[in-house]
């Protein structure tokens, strides 16, 4: 079998990391989808629109390639939580957390660009935080590290500490579910295995 060529559809370093750790070399194509044009409500639903916006945006101008896309948002008080707009309220955003578990969504699309056919699913991680200190909040703040990524903390970066645990794939909360991701691949007629880089 031919090797079919995988695109991610995101930024995220974090992802491409996960890809490329499993044995993939994914070539990225960050799509320009304006998220503020989302009109689903349901938090699912809402990262499932995004990562399917972004992957379908990326996937037009291919022909053949399989095309990754993602977004994740905490869910935390029934609301969904993306990236902090800045600095203050990522600081709010951790005193709300603190001592709290909030879930982590990511939704995932794969679109086989030759054929047309797509597969989606939500990844959903339960994230138990930590109850970080005043201080610690504010040193985190100053990094810059929470105001790039969904629900202003990361599991494998410097707020790893204050993250006490999880309750499902660490990879979701990452970026990005292998499991899921292999799954929503066979739902395409394609092995993750036949994907792997030589």
């Amino acid at each position: 079998m031919t090797a079919r060529p995988l695109v991610l559809a995101s930024a995220s370093p974090a992802r491409l990391r996960l890809l490329r750790d499993a044995g993939l070399d994914p070539r990225v194509v960050v799509s320009a989808v304006d998220e503020s044009q989302v009109v689903a409500v349901e938090p699912r639903a809402v990262v499932q629109e995004l990562a399917t916006r972004k992957a379908q945006v990326v996937a037009g101008g291919l022909s053949d390639a399989l095309v990754v896309g993602c977004d994740s948002m905490l869910l935390l008080d029934g609301r969904v939580l993306g990236k902090p707009a800045d600095a203050a309220e990522a600081t709010a955003r951790w005193q709300a957390m603190r001592g709290r578990t909030g879930t982590l969504l990511t939704g995932h699309t794969v679109i086989d660009a030759g054929t047309g056919r797509a597969a989606s699913g939500v990844g959903a991680t339960d994230v138990r935080f930590g109850r970080p200190t005043d201080a610690e909040v504010s040193a985190y703040v100053a990094t810059g590290e929470p105001l790039r990524v969904a629900g202003a903390f990361t599991l494998d970066g410097r707020s790893a500490p204050f993250v006490e645990g999880i309750d499902g794939d660490p990879g979701n909360v990452i970026g990005l579910s292998l499991p899921l991701l292999r799954t929503l691949l066979a739902e395409l007629d394609v092995r993750l295995t036949d994907l792997w880089a030589s």
